[in-house]
């Protein structure tokens, strides 16, 4: 199996671990932290550091954003851009335990979690997070570098923007409209364009 390696070193890289290894088509070689004084609590291997990663491309041709922060999603977008500029290839990256649509788009760089709902036409932009027992439904589209948590519902023909973090259990009405960068705090129910 070619092997990937992840940017993170947090608890949402155990996660992206764990959807990797459902499917068993990359083998995980390892973490990149931001720099020498970053640490992780778990026993994750170091393979190095941001600016190792000219001289990590070398070996390594596949690499995955796994950040997520509750602030919101600017970082996964500017570590995108940097893995970009190094030249790796970014894959799609499907739970064994989720489905996804055949009629569905992905883009590059995204992570579907464990029992998320992908249904048909529905597009998911470049380095997004689909997570845990979330729902995107028929017709919907995610702009890309948006982390859509646990439990969310995306009813059909709705359209979130880039950027954007919407938290846990939220459920976005049919047809809803939510523009770029926004945090959506967990539970929310969003009726009207944001």
């Amino acid at each position: 199996m070619p092997k990937i390696i992840i940017i993170g070193g947090g608890g949402h890289t155990l996660s992206c671990i764990d959807a990797i290894q459902s499917h068993k088509k990359f083998s995980f070689a390892g973490v990149i932290l931001k720099d020498k004084k970053d640490k992780t609590k778990y026993n994750f291997n170091v393979l190095g550091h941001e600016n190792d990663l000219k001289n990590l491309r070398k070996k390594y041709k596949y690499a995955l954003v796994g950040i997520a922060r509750v602030r919101g999603c600017k970082t996964r977008h500017f570590l995108y851009n940097v893995l970009k500029k190094n030249k790796f290839v970014l894959p799609i990256i499907k739970s064994k335990f989720s489905h996804v649509s055949p009629n569905a788009k992905i883009s590059e760089g995204t992570i579907i979690m464990h029992g998320a709902i992908i249904n048909s036409k529905a597009k998911i932009g470049k380095n997004c997070i689909i997570n845990n027992g979330s729902i995107i439904d028929h017709g919907a589209t995610i702009g890309s570098h948006t982390h859509i948590t646990t439990d969310v519902i995306i009813n059909g023909d709705a359209k979130i923007g880039e950027q954007n973090y919407i938290g846990s259990g939220t459920v976005v009405h049919q047809g809803i409209k939510i523009n770029d960068k926004n945090i959506i705090p967990s539970l929310s129910r969003i009726t009207k364009t944001i």
